[in-house]
């Protein structure tokens, strides 16, 4: 018998670390190849974590909650063959952070005695929202014991003015030559300081209220929403669509596709293809922002915001939407939100989204202004369609008629996306949707 070390896989990129949130067997069971053996989340998404042999568990090594970096071994087990050498997973993973570590550069002990007399060691968690760091960054940080001031000073050459692994091992192998204080007080012109970050008010508790702790994806949550904020100027227009036309072709063709398909036709994949339309005519929606640059992106990838059956949210990618028929939007969207409704996404299913839907309606909303998702620059909300009456032009004047009516609402960065761009964008998608084909093949 042999002893087999199963890694924990690459979960796609810029993710470094797992959290361990469930072990699906115990030490001593016995799994079967490609048998899901643990849960695991990171910042993207949560997933099971298939061991890729068949074996014995014979110890676990991350338990609940505890965090494994990418590469590292979270359990051995016991398989056939040769007891000469430990066997590994064959592949060929990025380093982790500690291997990372070991190339930074070194302080002297002087410098770290004079540093200890000026900053106070801290804890990455405590951090400002202000601050985003990679955990490869957050690791280099407490290594080096590198304060929050001191992180404010760097520039972030990343996206969104991120700080990087490069920035971080430039800052501290230049640490040791900053300027005395004579030398700044002399040579150096005054630095005005940034403003303070924003406290919340303290909240007061009563007696009978409940404090319901935070899960890790409502605090990722969180922080996106208030770091997107931040960062994006937001600016929302409204329309209201007339979609009689989408909701007589989708009562038509729904049970003959799921007759076909053996799969439910919903009304996403027509909001998609007129997005997807509209994205195809205004292009520069489809952008991020680099400091300065205006990143125009080729690929046109639809996030579509799901909820979960926990309250929480997430949003799983259409990749390259505008390659596919209705009848392909229909099967990604209905996989997609069936993986998502019961965790069985993949990381790389969250990434790389360019534009995001959000159907608001499907909660009986009329109407919403969404948050962007960075590092994209427009989200589209949906609202509910209901029956109403309006004024309908025909030959022989105007007449009142019951038409099934919709609110939409565009929300934008202002930075990058103007009014008259973004409104335009929201018209094309209200003129698709208002003026569908009847007579479009499923």
């Amino acid at each position: 018998m042999a002893e087999y070390k199963l890694l924990l896989p690459s979960m796609g990129e810029g993710v470094m670390e797992a959290t361990v949130i469930n072990w699906l067997v115990n030490e001593g069971d016995i799994v079967k190849e490609d048998d899901s053996v643990v849960e695991i989340a990171t910042d993207k998404v949560d997933s099971d974590v298939p061991t890729p042999v068949s074996g014995k568990i014979i110890q676990i090594l991350k338990q609940k909650d505890e965090v494994a970096k990418i590469g590292e071994a979270i359990a051995i087990l016991e398989v056939d063959g040769d007891n000469s050498a430990p066997v590994e997973s064959q592949s060929q993973e990025p380093k982790s952070a500690d291997e990372v570590q070991t190339d930074l550069p070194q302080l002297t002990e002087a410098e770290i005695k004079e540093l200890d007399k000026t900053q106070q060691r801290f804890d990455v968690a405590t951090l400002s929202g202000d601050i985003y760091l990679s955990p490869l960054v957050k690791s280099i940080v407490q290594q080096e014991n590198i304060s929050e001031t001191e992180l404010t000073s760097i520039k972030g050459s990343g996206l969104e003015g991120r700080i990087t692994k490069e920035d971080i091992l430039a800052f501290v192998a230049n640490r040791g030559q900053a300027m005395t204080p004579t030398e700044t007080t002399s040579a150096a012109p005054v630095q005005p300081q940034t403003a303070p970050a924003p406290v919340a008010a303290p909240v007061q508790v009563s007696q009978g209220d409940e404090i319901i702790q935070m899960d890790r994806v409502r605090k990722i949550i969180a922080d996106a929403m208030v770091n997107s904020k931040r960062i994006s100027p937001h600016v929302t227009s409204f329309i209201e669509s007339d979609v009689t036309n989408v909701v007589r072709w989708r009562a038509k063709h729904k049970a003959i596709f799921e007759k076909r398909e053996g799969e439910k036709l919903t009304f996403m994949p027509i909001f998609v293809r007129a997005v997807v339309k509209a994205i195809q005519d205004f292009p520069l929606i489809n952008v991020s922002v680099d400091g300065d640059k205006i990143i125009k992106k080729k690929n046109i990838n639809i996030g579509m915001a799901t909820a979960l059956p926990d309250g929480n949210l997430i949003v799983p990618v259409i990749k390259n939407a505008d390659q596919l028929s209705l009848s392909g939007l229909a099967k990604a969207i209905n996989d997609l939100a069936y993986r998502a409704r019961n965790k069985k996404l993949r990381p790389e299913d969250t990434q790389g989204a360019t534009y995001t839907i959000s159907n608001v309606g499907s909660f009986g909303n009329l109407m919403g202004t969404p948050i962007i998702p960075q590092p994209q620059v427009a989200i589209l909300a949906i609202g509910a369609i209901v029956k109403k009456p309006a004024v309908l032009e025909t030959k022989d004047g105007d007449v009142i008629a019951v038409r099934q009516m919709m609110f939409m609402s565009h929300s934008y960065d202002h930075r990058v996306v103007d009014g008259s761009l973004g409104g335009m964008f929201l018209k094309h998608v209200h003129d698709y949707l208002q003026n569908w084909d009847l007579d479009t093949e499923i």
